[in-house]
């Protein structure tokens, strides 16, 4: 007898909800729609003058490596760089829509609008369409795989500047920044990249950071940071966060020498910034650090160590928060969570007919582990896999891992170390050495783990 193939509604064309319908389709499961709010595929990865979803800039790349940011089955092109640019990982995600046959399922320009959970276990999805007509489906799974990079998360002292006030989830160029004065606030990524970049043409740029942050170069001994990182896999935690210390002092000295704050955690406890020329730029004086923001009034910023400057735009580079619209608060709710109360970042302990895809945050790349997390999930529900048990128990373990390990805050309820987050997806799958992981390993020099 054949069994009844379930309906599968998965959110986002993003990278990992790509791997999501390749895995579901590699399962034998073909009943899927893929809804996607943009005209094409690539989520985050899309650049566009206007798009308001996508947080790339013109000049993006990747701040992990190519060797450690490919699908495992699916190697990124031997010719790219070791960091490649945004419209290379866009041509690369479409490649891997087209080789396992994926675009037929997505159903672009349609934004989800509720997903409410029935008596049945079932969501009943209601989204809108190019023509704003609504349009509501029943489904028997839900994938959401819609990123945690596009609801900015921005402090409400700035309505007191008089100046001009944007998220850098808005930037995407710095000319229209020339000759004038601009703040940028964040220590990650996004707020480096972004204050090397108007610096470049701005008249004065200064990055305000509360705390001290660990800042990492994208290269070590001429290789890619994480690659060199990666070959110390097998020692335990708090052993590389040890190591990872003394090699980023030995190689930069003491971050008072650039007017910056000492971290006050552990390296590799709270996400780590990579880039190379944020320092630079410091001790060039093109890039001006200052403390947290204590008050502003008009154009005048105050900071808490009692320094004050005067700007015309403030950029926040302050994060993103973990929103889920189409849900019902009371059902899901993340928002203030310092840990996310999902087994793998994935799987919640009452509703076995929801997975999450691709919501952590590695220090590394989150597509070949969202890989992983689309191919446990699939394996469920087409039968392969059972489904784990003690969920709850499962969540309160891993909670108590990642409160030793990271930061315990908002900011790093995602946070996974990539290694062990891989080695755990892997253990739920039960694989060994296979082909593909052999020559996913020929192609990054790295061992292939159990």
């Amino acid at each position: 007898m054949t069994l009844k193939q379930p309906n599968v509604c998965v959110i986002g064309a993003g990278p990992c909800g790509l791997t999501t319908a390749k895995n579901l389709l590699q399962c034998g499961i073909t009943q899927i729609t893929v809804f996607e709010s943009n005209s094409q595929l690539g989520g985050n990865w899309i650049f566009d003058w206007a798009n308001n979803h996508s947080s790339v800039y013109e000049t993006t790349h990747s701040i992990s490596s190519r060797g450690l940011s490919q699908f495992e089955d699916f190697l990124l092109p031997w010719n790219y760089p070791d960091y490649p640019s945004h419209q290379q990982l866009l041509a690369y995600f479409n490649d891997y829509a087209t080789h396992f046959a994926i675009k037929k399922f997505i159903k672009f320009n349609t934004t989800i609008i509720r997903a409410n959970l029935l008596a049945t276990t079932q969501w009943e999805v209601t989204y809108c369409d190019i023509d704003n007509i609504e349009h509501t489906t029943i489904f028997d799974y839900l994938f959401v795989a819609n990123g945690h990079h596009w609801d900015p998360l921005q402090p409400n002292y700035g309505s007191k500047f008089n100046g001009e006030i944007l998220h850098a989830h808005q930037y995407k160029s710095a000319t229209p920044f020339k000759d004038k004065n601009v703040l940028v606030v964040g220590a990650g990524n996004s707020a480096c990249d972004v204050a090397v970049e108007v610096s470049r043409c701005a008249k004065k740029v200064c990055i305000s950071m509360r705390q001290g942050q660990a800042i990492f170069p994208k290269f070590i001994l001429g290789k890619p940071t994480d690659i060199i990182f990666a070959r110390l896999k097998w020692l335990p935690f708090w052993v590389r966060q040890s190591i990872a210390s003394k090699i980023i002092r030995l190689i930069q000295g003491r971050y008072g020498k650039y007017h910056l704050q000492e971290p006050t955690t552990k390296a590799l406890a709270q996400h780590p910034t990579i880039n190379s020329e944020l320092l630079y730029f410091i001790r060039h004086g093109k890039v001006l650090p200052r403390h947290g923001i204590k008050n502003i009034t008009g154009a005048i910023v105050e900071f808490t160590d009692g320094s004050h400057d005067e700007f015309d735009t403030i950029i926040y580079a302050t994060g993103y928060k973990i929103s889920f619209p189409f849900f019902d608060s009371a059902l899901i709710d993340f928002s203030t969570s310092r840990h996310i109360p999902l087994y793998l970042k994935m799987m919640h302990p009452n509703f076995d007919t929801l997975y999450f895809i691709g919501l952590f945050q590695p220090q590394g790349s989150i597509w070949p582990l969202a890989d992983y997390q689309a191919k446990i999930a699939a394996q469920i529900i087409s039968g392969k896999l059972q489904r784990p048990k003690n969920l709850s128990k499962k969540i309160t373990q891993e909670m108590r891992i990642s409160k030793r390990q990271f930061h315990y805050s908002t900011r790093h309820a995602l946070e996974v170390d990539y290694h062990i987050f891989r080695r755990a997806l892997r253990k739920e799958l039960r694989l060994y050495k296979t082909k593909s992981q052999i020559s996913f390993a020929t192609s990054t020099g790295l061992p292939v783990d159990g």
